[in-house]
C-alpha cells in the first residue's frame, strides 16, 4: 500500500499548496526578485476558495518512467481542501478543521489523522509543509520557510523555499512555488524528498472564489468501509 507519506506529499494545500537552518543568501524580500513574491503574497488575501484540475508527476531515482496521475482540487480559506487523484478516484484527501481523512474508495478503506491535541512532530510539520501553496501573509511564510532562492522564467516566478523545521527538512528538504508574473495565479508545487524523489503538482483550468458546496469537505462514507486511526497506537502493555 502506498505510505501516508506520499499521499500527504500529494496534499498540498491546492498544495496545495504550499505546509531550517540558515544558508548563504537566506535573506527574505530584500531584491526585485522579493517583489514579486511580496506581491503575490499580498494577492492571498483574495482568495476564499479555489479549483484546479492537477497533474500530479513522481520521479523516482528507481524507475526509468515517472509515475502520472491526474486529478482535481478544492481548497477554502483559511485550511480546508480536497485532493482526488485518479477517474475514477483511487485516493480522496480532505483536511477538516480538526483532522485529515485519507480515503480509499477501490480498498474501502479510510485514515484519519488527528489535527488537534499532542498530536505534534515530524506529522504536523510535514501537514505545515502540505499548506505552503497559500500563506496567508509574509510572516506566515517566514514563520515557516527560508527563502533559497527566486527565478522568472517565461512569465513564471518560481520561489524556492526550505523548511525551517528540523524535522520536516530531515523529509523534505525543498518546496518550489511557481506562480504567474501576471496575475499571481498558482502554476506548479514541485517537492523534493529526501530520498531524491521528486513531486510535482501542475494545476489547469483554476478558477478562483467559485462557490462550494460543503458537503465537499464532509465525505460520507458507506458502512462497509473500514476506518483506521494509525496515529492511535495502543498502550504498551
Amino acid at each position: 500500500m502506498v505510505s501516508l507519506r506520499s499521499h500527504l506529499a500529494g496534499i498540498t494545500r491546492a498544495a496545495f499548496l504550499i505546509a531550517l537552518g540558515a544558508l548563504p543568501g537566506e535573506r527574505v524580500f530584500a531584491s526585485n526578485a522579493d517583489s514579486a513574491l511580496v506581491a503575490w503574497l499580498n494577492s492571498q488575501t483574495n482568495i476564499q476558495t479555489w479549483s484546479a484540475d492537477v497533474i500530479q508527476t513522481r520521479a523516482f531515482k528507481s524507475l526509468t518512467e515517472p509515475l502520472i496521475a491526474r486529478g482535481h482540487v478544492w481548497f477554502a480559506a483559511p485550511n480546508r481542501f480536497r485532493w482526488e487523484l485518479g477517474n475514477p478516484p483511487q485516493t480522496i484527501a480532505v483536511r477538516q478543521s480538526d483532522r485529515l481523512m485519507v480515503i480509499y474508495p477501490k480498498l474501502k478503506r479510510a485514515e484519519k489523522y488527528p489535527l488537534a491535541g499532542d498530536h505534534s512532530g515530524p506529522w504536523r510539520d510535514t501537514l505545515a509543509l502540505l499548506e505552503a501553496g497559500f500563506p496567508r501573509n509574509q510572516g506566515e511564510l517566514e514563520s515557516r520557510f527560508n527563502v533559497v532562492s527566486q527565478t522568472a522564467t517565461n512569465g513564471v516566478h518560481q520561489v524556492t523555499l526550505q523548511p525551517k523545521s528540523a524535522s520536516a527538512r530531515r523529509m523534505m528538504p525543498r518546496i518550489a512555488i511557481f506562480f504567474a508574473a501576471a496575475g499571481f495565479s498558482l502554476r506548479a508545487t514541485e517537492l523534493q524528498f529526501a530520498d531524491g524523489s521528486i513531486m510535482r503538482n501542475d494545476f489547469t483550468n483554476a478558477v478562483l472564489n467559485p462557490k462550494f458546496d460543503d458537503a465537499i469537505f464532509e465525505p460520507k462514507l458507506e458502512s462497509d468501509f473500514k476506518i483506521v486511526e494509525p496515529l492511535n497506537k495502543p498502550p504498551p502493555r
